[in-house]
């Protein structure tokens, strides 16, 4: 069992999703393995707002080379949620802008 707490790993803050909090978008990264309604119900009790959809992107790993060491970054899951339009925004979101 998943807790809530566990499934959102941390918020995405970069300037194309400051520019999509207009719309009631917010991304966050989330655990490589929650699907769409986890994510949705774990935004929902975390923040009090009322979740209308759920978009995902799994980020592939990329090369990155340091000197003459080479590896790659960790694959992850971006999750973009939208709220519906009657719900209140996420305040963690309100003072960044």
């Amino acid at each position: 069992m998943k807790m809530v707490q566990d499934i959102i790993i941390k918020p995405l803050i970069t300037e194309a999703s400051m520019d999509m909090m207009a719309d009631k978008k917010y991304c966050f990264k989330v655990l490589k393995n929650a699907t769409k309604p986890e994510i949705a119900n774990a935004v929902e009790v975390m923040f009090g707002v009322q979740v209308q959809s759920v978009n995902t992107v799994n980020m592939k790993r990329k090369p990155k080379r340091l000197g003459m060491n080479s590896g790659y970054t960790p694959a992850w899951k971006k999750a973009i949620v939208t709220l519906k339009p009657e719900s209140k925004t996420i305040e963690f979101f309100e003072g960044l802008n």
